[in-house]
C-alpha cells in the first residue's frame, strides 16, 4: 500500500461517491476515481484523506465473494461483497413466488458462504395464501436438506434473538422481497439504528436514503449488517448450466454418475439425477423447480 494511502471498508456506495470507514473508526465521504473502478458495499479499498475531510479512492482489494442479481438487462449486478452468510426473508404476506428460494440459493451456493432461510411476521403463518408447492410450505424440508431456517416477529414470540445470535461474528447481509418486514427487522437489530444512519448522513451532508441504498451497519458486540433494497422479484443473471447447478448440491451425489458429462437432467437416456427422483432420493418438487430454472435461463 502506498505511504499516503490507508485501509477502509465502505459502508455505503451511490454513483461516483461512497462513504468509508477507516481503520480509526472515521467516516469519510469518498469520491471514485475512474481508472480505479466503483466498488460496493463491503468492499476493502485503500484510499487518501483529503486536506478538506474527505477522500479519494486508491484501489478495490481482491473480493473474498461479491452477492449479485440479474439487472434489467439480465446482466449480473453485484450489490454487497466479502459476506459471511446471506439472510433470505420471507414472509407470509407478501407470498414469495413458488422459485424465489430456488433463486437466491443458486446464487449464495456459488459464494463458498452460509444461506439462511428467515421468515419473518412468523405471528401470520397461520394466516397464509402460499400455496401447498410454495416456500413457506416446504419450510421443514428445508431444514431436512440441513438450511438453516429461523422463524422471527417483530411484535410477538418468537421475537429476533435466534436470528440476532446467528448474526455474532462476521458480515451478513438481508435480502428479500419489498414488503417482507426487512426494516422492521433492521430496527429490532440495531438499537442504536438512528445514531448510525444519523452519522452517515452527516458525512454526506445529506439524508441516506436507507430502502433505496445497500448500507452496512455495525451491530451489537461483533458483526456487520447489510440492509439491501426490497425487491419485487429477484432474477438470476446469464449463466451456464454448471452455476445452476451448484445451486441444488442434493443433486450432487448422483450428477457425476449421468452416463454424459454435459447432462441437463432433463431428458436425456441414463440420467441419474433422474432416477433418484423416481427413487424418492431427490425431492420431486427440488428437480421441478431446477427445470423450471433452467428453461428461464436458457443455460
Amino acid at each position: 500500500m502506498n505511504p499516503t494511502t490507508e485501509p477502509g471498508l465502505v459502508l455505503v456506495s451511490y454513483g461516483a461517491r461512497g462513504i468509508v470507514e477507516a481503520a480509526d473508526g472515521a467516516q469519510l465521504d469518498c469520491a471514485y476515481r475512474r481508472s480505479v473502478g466503483r466498488p460496493v458495499c463491503g468492499d476493502h479499498v485503500s484510499f487518501e484523506r483529503l486536506p478538506d475531510g474527505t477522500g479519494a479512492l486508491a484501489s478495490i482489494e481482491a473480493r473474498r465473494n461479491n452477492f449479485a442479481r440479474a439487472d434489467a438487462r439480465g446482466r449480473k449486478q453485484v450489490i454487497a461483497a466479502n459476506l459471511d452468510r446471506v439472510l433470505v426473508v420471507l414472509a407470509p404476506e407478501p407470498a414469495p413466488s413458488r422459485d424465489l428460494v430456488e433463486r437466491y440459493l443458486v446464487a449464495i451456493h456459488g459464494l463458498g458462504i452460509e444461506p439462511v432461510i428467515v421468515l419473518n411476521k412468523a405471528e401470520l403463518k397461520a394466516d397464509s395464501t402460499d400455496a401447498g408447492d410454495g416456500p413457506l410450505a416446504r419450510l421443514d424440508e428445508y431444514r431436512t436438506l440441513d438450511y438453516t431456517v429461523v422463524e422471527t416477529s417483530c411484535k410477538t414470540a418468537p421475537g429476533t434473538g435466534a436470528l440476532a445470535a446467528l448474526l455474532e461474528g462476521g458480515t451478513s447481509i438481508l435480502v428479500g422481497q419489498s414488503g417482507v418486514g426487512k426494516s422492521s427487522l433492521v430496527n429490532a437489530l440495531l438499537p442504536d439504528l438512528a445514531l448510525q444512519t444519523g452519522a452517515l448522513s452527516r458525512v454526506t451532508g445529506k439524508g441516506t436514503h436507507t430502502t433505496t441504498t445497500t448500507i452496512m451497519y455495525h451491530l451489537p458486540g461483533n458483526g456487520r449488517l447489510i440492509d439491501s433494497p426490497g425487491v419485487w422479484e429477484y432474477g438470476l443473471w446469464r449463466m451456464d448450466r454448471s452455476e445452476l447447478a451448484a445451486g441444488f448440491p442434493d443433486f450432487h451425489p448422483f450428477d457425476s454418475r449421468c452416463r454424459f458429462n454435459d447432462c441437463r437432467h432433463d431428458s436425456e437416456p441414463g440420467c441419474a439425477v433422474r432416477a433418484a427422483v423416481a427413487d424418492g432420493n431427490i425431492r420431486a418438487w427440488r428437480h421441478a423447480a431446477y427445470l423450471r430454472l433452467l428453461e428461464q435461463l436458457d443455460c
